[in-house]
């Protein structure tokens, strides 16, 4: 069997609150490929309750928020075909997120996002996401990634460096 790459794996420096591998306290997301989809499971905890054993709406856009800026770095470097730790390197920040919450979600069960490129223009990924638990879709998003930063680039376009 082939050891997954997870996204968030390659992006040092990386301390957002969802999908940083270097915030301790954070969420800790792991998004891989499967086929043409970006997936991620993850596994909630009471702490993160919004109702008890019903999971936060805030953490649940975090999740998908932080999933699909990791999926567009990956889309971007496999358009490219190469690897992620391969440069220039790519960064992207949120242009749009649109979450529709369709039923409660449990703090009990396994997560899992499903993500799926829908456009890709320049530096625009347009991005449609589903939430699940126990094979129920409990939310569903679009999700605009704008490229913020490309490391082949010392100009204004990196707008965070």
């Amino acid at each position: 069997m082939t050891e997954k790459k997870y996204f968030q794996d390659h992006m040092p420096g990386n301390v957002c609150f969802g999908c940083g591998a270097e915030h301790p306290e954070g969420l800790q997301i792991k998004s891989f490929w499967e086929g043409s989809a970006a997936i991620c499971h993850w596994q909630p905890e009471e702490k993160y309750r919004g109702w008890p054993r019903l999971l936060n709406g805030g953490v649940m856009a975090t999740l998908i928020d932080c999933h699909c800026m990791g999926t567009a770095m990956a889309y971007a470097y496999q358009q490219e075909d190469r690897d992620f730790d391969s440069t220039p390197f790519y960064r992207y920040a949120t242009g749009g997120l649109k979450v529709k919450y369709l039923k409660p979600t449990p703090t009990k069960d396994m997560i899992t996002l499903r993500a799926q490129v829908i456009e890709h223009h320049q530096r625009k990924i347009i991005m449609s996401c589903t939430l699940e638990s126990s094979g129920i879709i409990t939310a569903e998003a679009e999700v605009i990634a704008i490229q913020v930063y490309d490391s082949s680039k010392n100009n204004e376009t990196n707008q965070f460096e």
